[in-house]
């Protein structure tokens, strides 16, 4: 596990300034210009069809997905919600009610999976299984379900990590199987 630590008191430093909002939905395609957001289909079909983004359950897949993603803030105090995103940074789905956009974590993720990814390939030890990021009021933990999907976990400051990785990892795999595709090595 690699942990990275923010020892800053809250507001006391040049970095505590959160990111520029963009409009929710929003992207950018290779020319800087917005364009509308993409589902990540590359994954699978059924993927695609079971996060249409309207945060509805509208296919019978998607139900077991956010049940799937519900069960980490059922079993574990201190977990604000989870999403899923595309090693790109795509938003595949997500359980938030309130906080930071589903987006900007989607986006957050892939960057921190690369970050930890180039670290363990530089270090020599082997492939990312997850990467936890503990700052003054919270954590924000990014778990490889396969080689191009990515689980986020965001948690308040009462969140027992240990906790979250042992239950983390099975959630990992029945999401791996419901998205059809596959664990990662």
């Amino acid at each position: 596990m690699l942990t990275v630590t923010h020892s800053h008191d809250a507001g006391s430093g040049p970095f505590d300034n959160p990111l520029p909002r963009r409009h929710p939905g929003a992207g950018l395609d290779s020319n800087g210009e917005a364009m509308p957001e993409v589902v990540l289909d590359e994954v699978s079909r059924s993927s695609s069809d079971a996060f249409g983004g309207t945060g509805r359950h509208a296919h019978p897949g998607q139900s077991a997905v956010y049940a799937e993603l519900g069960v980490l803030r059922d079993r574990v105090p201190g977990v604000r919600g989870a999403v899923l995103a595309g090693i790109d940074g795509r938003l595949i789905g997500h359980d938030l009610t309130a906080g930071p956009e589903p987006l900007d974590l989607a986006a957050l993720a892939a960057t921190t999976f690369g970050l930890g990814r180039q670290c363990g390939l530089t270090l020599q030890q082997g492939p990312l299984r997850e990467l936890t990021v503990h700052s003054h009021q919270g954590y924000f933990t990014v778990y490889g379900v396969s080689d191009h999907v990515l689980l986020a976990v965001l948690g308040d400051d009462r969140l027992n990590v240990s906790w979250l990785h042992l239950e983390a990892a099975p959630v990992a795999e029945r999401l791996a199987d419901l998205l059809h595709v596959g664990g990662t090595a």
